[in-house]
Formats: structure tokens, sequence, C-alpha cells
């Protein structure tokens, strides 16, 4: 059976989610089959720097982290179905990677 197999990436949960719910609503509408969105680990990238500019004074770090959330939705191949996928509005700072797979 062929599928296509979407890739969603973002900082932004509330986005992703949002996302995610309206490619759930086209599936839904066009009896495509669906499976997901599943969530894959969430990447953490932190950043640890020293408060004090030049150095001197006492040794006091400022943590700062990034996460990266992302979804995986596996979505039968339906022509109909693929065309709406693709014109959903995307909102800025979420990665969408579509891939065909046999």
């Amino acid at each position: 059976m062929q599928k296509a197999r979407i890739n969603l990436a973002s900082m932004d949960i509330g986005k992703l989610n949002q996302i995610t719910a309206s490619i759930k609503d086209i599936a839904i509408k066009t009896k495509t089959l669906i499976k997901g969105p599943i969530p894959l680990p969430t990447k953490k990238l932190k950043l640890t720097t020293r408060k004090s500019p030049c150095g001197n004074g006492k040794a006091s770090f400022e943590n700062y982290e990034m996460r990266i959330h992302k979804r995986l939705i596996d979505l039968g191949l339906d022509e109909r179905a693929l065309r709406l996928v693709m014109r959903v509005p995307i909102p800025e700072g979420v990665q969408v990677e579509i891939e065909m797979l046999e």
C-alpha cells in the first residue's frame, strides 16, 4: 500500500497541534486512512552562559533551553486529500516534509 509520510517540527507546540488537527480533519472528510499524529521525542537544545560579561565577580550562570517538538503522520495515498493537505496554511516556524512511501 502506498502512503504519504508527513513530518512536522516546530518550537511552538500550539501551532503544531493546530496543523495536525487540520490534517486529521481533511483525512476524516475525504475518508482517507490516517495513522497518527505520532509524537516523536522532543529535542532539547541547552545553552549555559556566564552572567558576568568580563569574567570577574562571582561565577553565576544563566541557562537557556529551546525545545523542538516533532509529529509524524502517515496518510493513505489519495490525490484529493494530498491536494487539500498542501493547501493548509502553515504558520511561521513550522517545518513540514511530505514523503511518498511504497
